[in-house]
């Protein structure tokens, strides 16, 4: 689809008793032909959820005024146009973008990511990520390595998460990597400040899948696959937080946030996972505003500190250590007010 398309819809052409927008337009669609006859030239198809998240995108008006509701009611006597947004193109564009280098060499990188920089390419984050900072360092030798999308790729961090991590610049190295990350052959430690005490040192192992109740979450669930999480308590600023280190033994999606925020003892700053405690529960002011202070963080209070590993290539031990940053030190001077 090189050209952007649109189809049109005249609302008073049709006799459909459901007036939802979405449900309306899927079953127009149908018994259109001239709509059909565009879809088939231009080899495309329009199920009711492709429908939906062509309105919440925004690519759906009514008599010229764009609706993002897909429970918007249609009423009659108005022109329904439809606008095919133009297909992306499956290569990230290389982008100059800052990257804090710990280590590289001809088949590595290892890079201290920052919070707030989404690794790769996903609906929502077509640019301004880590692949594309990478592809604008390493040229076009990055390419098609491991995946169009996701060259170089092994592991992630939460868009929120910062800290070390390692990317392939060879497929060989890529191939190899993926091994050592799918045997466990690594050590991982990350950081993180939770809410409340924890007990001295600890082992979550308990299976993290989807969420049945919001796709965006995942969950402790008996359907899904084990992970293993090792904790010990580095420091407590009681009674708020604390703060500990975590070992991955298996490296699930979100694993860490999920087993600590099933623990009872979530990351402070993850608002997917964490459950802050009340200003209620205290009857000083001081923790009152100390706690009001503390909310007020920005992303999840978890880093990842060390990464060590034998080199994919050379086979030779190579460890890397990344310091809390800036914003998770200046949690930790509040917290010891």
């Amino acid at each position: 689809m090189i050209n952007p398309i649109k189809i049109s819809l005249s609302i008073k052409d049709f006799d459909i008793p459901n007036d939802r927008l979405d449900v309306w337009i899927t079953e127009a669609i149908k018994v259109s032909s001239i709509a059909k006859q565009v879809l088939n030239n231009s080899d495309l198809s329009l199920s009711r959820s492709r429908i939906k998240k062509l309105i919440e995108g925004k690519n759906i008006k009514i008599d010229g005024v764009e609706v993002n509701d897909p429970s918007f009611k249609v009423k009659s006597g108005k022109l329904i146009t439809i606008h095919f947004p133009p297909a992306e193109s499956p290569i990230p564009l290389a982008e100059k973008i800052h990257l804090e280098i710990l280590y590289e060499d001809k088949y590595i990188i290892i890079l201290n990511k920052q919070a707030g920089i989404v690794v790769h390419p996903a609906p929502g984050s077509p640019n301004g990520t880590l692949v594309n900072a990478l592809l604008y360092h390493c040229g076009k030798s990055l390419r098609g390595i491991g995946g169009v999308k996701r060259p170089g790729i092994v592991h992630r961090l939460d868009k929120n998460t910062s800290g070390v991590m390692v990317v392939a610049k060879t497929e060989t190295a890529h191939v190899n990597l993926c091994e050592t990350f799918s045997n466990h052959d690594l050590d991982r430690r990350y950081n993180a400040i939770v809410w409340g005490q924890p007990k001295d040192i600890g082992i979550i192992e308990k299976p993290i899948g989807r969420s049945s109740f919001n796709r965006k979450k995942m969950a402790i669930s008996p359907r899904g696959k084990i992970a293993i999480t090792k904790w010990k308590v580095l420091e407590v600023y009681a009674p708020i937080a604390s703060l500990i280190e975590c070992k991955l033994e298996t490296g699930k999606t979100h694993q860490i946030r999920v087993h600590l925020s099933d623990m009872g003892h979530g990351i402070i700053g993850d608002d997917l996972y964490g459950k802050s405690f009340s200003e209620n529960r205290y009857r000083d002011n001081t923790y009152k505003e100390k706690l009001q202070l503390i909310k007020s963080f920005k992303r999840q209070a978890l880093h990842a500190t060390k990464l060590s590993l034998n080199h994919p290539i050379t086979k030779q031990y190579i460890e890397f250590i990344s310091p809390l940053p800036k914003d998770i030190n200046q949690l930790i001077k509040v917290l010891k007010k």
